[in-house]
């Protein structure tokens, strides 16, 4: 994580909105807000987002893919391997 200006009462999110957002697109770091004294919210940007959201989608891909392998159902890595060049090799259309 990062900074410590990145942890903000929520009275200040109410004051300045705004800013902040602006400040959540330019940083890139997420922003963590507090009531009461406690952590209570993080906010991110869009892009932070999509990237995490990517990233769990592809893990979640290769747990998927681990399992596989460990009860031994999936494709044999030759014929995957085999599909793949097969398919790059077709000119299209």
């Amino acid at each position: 994580m990062g900074k410590l200006s990145n942890i903000i009462p929520v009275s200040d999110l109410r004051q300045d909105a705004a800013k902040l957002l602006k400040q959540l697109r330019n940083d890139k770091e997420p922003l963590i807000i507090t009531q009461r004294g406690r952590a209570t919210a993080v906010i991110i940007g869009v892009d932070a987002y999509e990237k995490s959201e990517h990233e769990k989608k592809i893990l979640l891909l290769l747990a998927k893919g681990e399992r596989e392998i460990e009860t031994g159902e999936g494709y044999d890595l030759e014929a995957v391997l085999a599909e793949a060049d097969a398919f790059l090799a077709r000119e299209p259309a």
